[in-house]
């Protein structure tokens, strides 16, 4: 059900139920922030135990409020929310917000409640915040449904978060910034509205400039990478994801199952839909004030103005670790700046004008940094010190930058005297920011929101040849299996047209020679058993057989050994396969993610993947910069790519295998993990070829060899 969420900002009227006189109580604070901050509609106290409350008419029941009401915030106890719920359905309103705890977050019996409360809801076509929320804020209509002390300023940030605590610290600690709030949203347990769905809203709201989120799960993870992705073509999008670990990580039976955790397709997902993750709140407002205020940068050059070398190195290093670098200073510039600036100053960037800098120097400074076309941002700073005003210097900026098209951001280190600063700058839409390492996760995540915006909205690829119904039959036929080994996943790889190193199946040493023999020497032997997927671990390969001897000496070694070893094991025969030719081993998998569904991964293959981890990950389905992107970020994709003049590999043929396997995955959701490892690539032209495979399938076991 998806309908407008207005009424949760802007609605006609509001209804407290639950209202009281009493100060000690949250719903007493909620109608007090109904009533200060300007908001112009009918406010509705329901309490049956008063009269007026703030001098408003106390209804005993919301069926006897009066028209306009279209929004209804309920804070009573937990069992008699949804014969409240209800009420509002019969009256006719269609948005709620459920303040009350007691849901699904103390165990079962919550749980079964909140659903009691969501069927209300979708029966009356009624949308729901909460339960367990702080409520809503919008700072242009002058609504607070929050029982939070104190708003911040007005301004263009919309904050959604799912945790009360969260936004009302956030909002306690931004009232005396400057930073300005468009809305502010706490979803809580979203038994109904998600972060997705406030997400789309904002994205039509016009006091919205700039989304920021703070989110400890997404329930539907395609429905958010679509929304993302769209939205942040014109809005930026920036996201605080919680719970980053997994406690008790499972026992796989894949390399990819291990390496691709659940926040390995946080990040996939967020990086495919142009959404700017963050690693702290500090992060999260700072890039969001910079984006509210600021123009994008028209690129990576940045100039630093400073009246001290040592915070200035800082910024220097903050700046190039996020992949920027500090501009080529025009040759006019610097004589403009010699000319004018202390004998003694640094002329280069940074402009270190040193200690003794005066307001007039920094905004001399700045406006020729602005007229440089080498210069695409600036990042200025200020050390307090005894004969400076901080508050003059910025009112120097302030006055410089009036005509600025280039982001500007200020540092000014300290907090006791650049308290007045702070607010000339934030007043003028100039973020301060109090350390100077800000520089670089700040301007960084605006370039790339730049580029992002950039690319073009491409669709996700299916590639030609896919055969799904002679998958579906293969799959039948091991309908009972829990783990399909190379020889099975071989066939559906097949099926959907990747190509494999030359191989056939034999149940014994005769059919071992047969089949070599076919193929032509040298041959390798790979064991096929349903316990055994590691097959190099347990002894289960052999290389490089030149004769019909060999294969079979090595044939009645294997088994002998491996019976010996894994007496439970079942040794159903052997692969035969040609010996692969030169190339480069790199791994390509799948494992379905509970929220996102296939995450696909890419990077060095073989055995040492785990090692050295040089893997990138995406969320199926894929665009072709989506696949593009995988391969680039990893140093197996420089290394394809021709490092220090070694010969090009077939990109192509690993797109190709890339976007194959992720459309095995989206058409089988039985498929669980997917891996091929290796995939043996040859020099551009000439292909790729799978080595080895394996496929996890529905409720697989991890008792695996």
């Amino acid at each position: 059900m998806r309908s407008d969420l207005r009424p949760f900002f802007a609605p006609a009227g509001v209804a407290l139920i639950g209202a009281s006189d009493n100060p000690s109580k949250l719903s007493h604070g909620i109608l007090r922030n109904m009533l200060a901050y300007g908001y112009q509609g009918a406010v509705y106290p329901v309490n049956p135990k008063n009269k007026s409350i703030f001098g408003l008419t106390c209804y005993p029941d919301i069926r006897q409020v009066p028209d306009p009401v279209e929004l209804a915030v309920i804070i009573i106890p937990a069992p008699a929310v949804p014969e409240a719920l209800e009420a509002c359905g019969e009256r006719g309103i269609r948005a709620a917000i459920i303040i009350s705890g007691g849901f699904k977050e103390v165990g079962p019996e919550g749980a079964a409640l909140e659903k009691r409360c969501l069927e209300i809801a979708r029966k009356h076509q009624m949308r729901l915040i909460g339960p367990n929320c702080v409520g809503t804020l919008d700072l242009h209509t002058g609504l607070n449904t929050t029982f939070i002390q104190g708003v911040p300023a007005k301004g263009g940030i919309s904050f959604v978060s799912q945790s009360g605590a969260v936004g009302g610290g956030v909002i306690d600690y931004l009232r005396n910034k400057g930073i300005g709030f468009a809305t502010f949203a706490s979803l809580g347990n979203e038994a109904d509205v998600t972060e997705t769905d406030m997400i789309e809203y904002l994205a039509t709201d016009p006091n919205t400039r700039v989304i920021a989120a703070y989110v400890e799960s997404i329930r539907d993870g395609q429905r958010f990478l679509r929304v993302a992705r769209t939205v942040t073509r014109h809005k930026p999008i920036i996201l605080l994801k919680a719970g980053r670990t997994e406690a008790g990580a499972r026992a796989v039976s894949s390399h990819t199952g291990s390496l691709a955790g659940a926040n390995e397709a946080y990040r996939a997902a967020f990086i495919q839909s142009g959404v700017i993750e963050v690693n702290t709140v500090a992060e999260l407002f700072e890039i969001a004030t910079a984006l509210d205020t600021q123009p994008l940068p028209q690129g990576s050059r940045v100039t630093i103005i400073t009246n001290a070398g040592g915070p200035a190195a800082l910024a220097s290093d903050s700046l190039a670790a996020h992949g920027l670098q500090l501009a080529p200073l025009a040759e006019h510039t610097r004589q403009a700046l010699r000319a004018h600036l202390n004998p003694a100053a640094q002329i280069d960037n940074p402009i270190d004008m040193l200690g003794g800098a005066e307001p007039p120097d920094y905004a001399f400074a700045l406006t020729q940094a602005l007229q440089d076309p080498n210069v695409d941002a600036i990042f200025i700073i200020l050390v307090p010190q005894a004969l400076v005003d901080p508050a003059e210097v910025a009112r120097h900026i302030v006055q410089a930058a009036q005509v600025a098209t280039k982001p500007i951001l200020a540092c000014f280190m300290g907090e006791y005297s650049v308290g007045q600063a702070r607010e000339v700058l934030h007043q003028a839409g100039i973020p301060m920011y109090t350390f100077p390492e800000s520089a670089g996760y700040v301007l960084g995540a605006m370039q790339r929101y730049a580029r992002w915006r950039q690319y073009p909205l491409a669709q996700p690829i299916r590639p030609e040849g896919c055969q799904t119904e002679e998958a579906a039959a293969i799959l039948s036929q091991f309908a009972s299996r829990q783990v399909l080994g190379e020889a099975e996943s071989r066939l559906l790889l097949a099926a959907y047209g990747l190509s494999l190193i030359p191989g056939s199946f034999a149940r014994n040493a005769e059919e071992a020679i047969e089949a070599a023999e076919k193929l032509g020497f040298p041959v390798v032997m790979k064991i096929v058993s349903p316990q055994v997927l590691h097959k190099s671990d347990v002894g289960g390969i052999r290389l490089n057989l030149r004769s019909a001897t060999e294969v079979h000496q090595a044939f009645d070694e294997m088994m002998t050994h491996l019976q010996n070893q894994l007496p439970h094991a079942q040794l159903e025969g052997v692969l035969i396969e040609a010996m692969a030719p030169a190339g480069h081993e790199v791994i390509v998998g799948m494992r379905r993610d509970p929220n996102f569904g296939p995450v696909m991964m890419f990077g060095l293959g073989g055995i040492y993947v785990e090692l050295f981890r040089d893997v990138a990950f995406r969320v199926a389905p894929l665009t072709r910069d989506d696949a593009l992107g995988m391969i680039s970020e990893t140093r197996a994709g420089r290394l394809l790519s021709g490092f220090r003049n070694q010969p090009v590999a077939d990109l192509e043929a690993i797109l190709d295998a890339i976007l194959r396997l992720s459309s095995l995955a989206l058409d089988f959701p039985q498929i669980q993990e997917a891996e091929i490892n290796p995939l043996l690539v040859r020099p551009k032209g000439e292909g790729a070829l799978v080595l080895d495979c394996r496929i996890l399938l529905e409720h697989g076991t991890a008792n695996n060899l």
